[in-house]
C-alpha cells in the first residue's frame, strides 16, 4: 500500500465532509468550488502553514510530530478511530512477519460453552474458530468455490462475493460499510501486508459495491450494533452484536450475536441451536501460512 498516496487521500476525504459553517469558519455566500473545507482552511484551523500541509496531504512530508496530527485531527473533526488511523498513514511501520493466528484451545472450549452464536475473527476479516451455533447461522450456506481460499473462510469475500451471504443480511449496506472500515484500519495498521493487499486488489475487481465503499475511506473498530438477518431455516430475527478483543492478541476480536429474552429472535435461534445440534463436524479454521 502506497502509504503517502492513502494519506492523502484519507485528509482530503475528510475535509471534503466538513461545511466551513461546521468549523466556525466565515462563507460570505460565496460560491465553493470544492466539497468541503478547503486546504488553507484546514492549515489555518490547524495552526501550520498552508505548504506544509499541502506537502502532507501529497505525501511528502517527513516526521511529523504528534501535536501537528492532533492539531489537524482536530481541524477535521476527527474520532478517536480516525485519529489513530491518520497517525499510522503518517507515520508508517513495517511489520514483523509473525506465525501463523492460532486460537487459543481455551477460546474454543469458551465458544463451545456460549449459548449463543460466536466466533473470532482475525487479521484482513479471517474467521479462525466459531461454534456450532454460529457456524448454523452464518457459514452453513456458503459457496465453496470460488469464492473461499484454501487457508479457509474470509468474512469480507463472503459478504462481497457470495450471494447466499448477502442475501442473509437484511441491513447488508451496513455490515458491507463496517466491514470495508475494518479492513482500512488494518491496512494502515499493517501496511506491508501482501496477502491483505491481495485481498483488496480481488476485491475490488470483483465488486462494484466494494469498490464505492473502499474509495470514502471510512475507519472503524468492530464493536457493539444490531443485525437483521433473515435465515433460510430460522428466519427472520434481529441480534445485538458484541466485539471484544481476545486477550493477548490484538488482532483477534470474539463477536458474539444476542436474542432479546423472550423474543422472536430467541425462539429462532433455539430452534436453529436444536438442528445444529445434530452430529456434524465443529468449523474450526486454521490457516497454513504466514501472516
Amino acid at each position: 500500500m502506497d502509504t503517502g498516496r492513502e494519506l492523502g487521500d484519507f485528509l482530503r476525504s475528510r475535509r471534503a465532509r466538513l461545511r466551513p459553517e461546521d468549523a466556525g469558519l466565515p462563507t460570505y455566500g460565496e460560491r465553493r468550488r470544492v466539497a468541503g473545507l478547503r486546504r488553507e482552511e484546514v492549515a489555518l484551523l490547524a495552526g501550520v502553514s498552508v505548504p506544509y500541509y499541502v506537502r502532507l496531504e501529497q505525501g511528502r512530508a517527513a516526521n511529523v510530530s504528534d501535536e501537528i496530527l492532533d492539531a489537524i485531527a482536530r481541524a477535521l473533526a476527527l474520532d478517536e478511530t480516525e485519529h489513530a488511523h491518520l497517525r499510522n498513514l503518517a507515520r508508517p511501520r513495517q511489520t514483523a512477519r509473525s506465525p501463523a493466528p492460532r486460537v487459543r484451545p481455551t477460546i474454543q472450549r469458551m465458544l463451545d460453552a456460549v449459548d449463543a452464536p460466536a466466533f473470532v475473527l482475525g487479521r484482513r476479516c479471517e474467521l479462525l474458530a466459531a461454534n456450532r451455533l454460529a457456524t448454523a447461522l452464518f457459514f452453513g450456506s456458503v459457496s465453496a468455490e470460488p469464492i473461499l481460499p484454501a487457508a479457509g473462510l474470509n468474512c469480507a469475500r463472503l459478504v462481497f462475493l457470495d450471494p447466499s451471504f448477502r442475501a442473509l443480511y437484511r441491513n447488508w449496506e451496513d455490515k458491507a460499510r463496517e466491514t470495508v472500515a475494518f479492513l482500512r484500519l488494518d491496512a494502515g495498521r499493517h501496511p506491508g501486508d501482501r496477502r491483505l493487499a491481495a485481498l483488496i486488489g480481488e476485491l475490488s475487481m470483483r465488486s462494484p459495491d466494494f469498490r464505492r465503499l473502499w474509495a470514502g475511506h471510512d475507519v472503524k473498530e468492530r464493536s457493539t450494533g444490531t443485525v437483521h438477518l433473515d435465515h433460510p431455516l430460522a428466519g427472520e430475527m434481529r441480534l445485538d452484536c458484541e466485539t471484544l478483543r481476545v486477550g493477548g492478541d490484538p488482532d483477534q476480536v470474539l463477536v458474539t450475536y444476542l436474542a432479546e429474552p423472550g423474543s422472536a429472535a430467541e425462539q429462532a435461534l433455539s430452534f436453529l441451536a436444536s438442528w445444529a445440534a445434530r452430529p456434524a463436524p465443529r468449523l474450526e479454521v486454521r490457516s497454513d501460512r504466514d501472516s
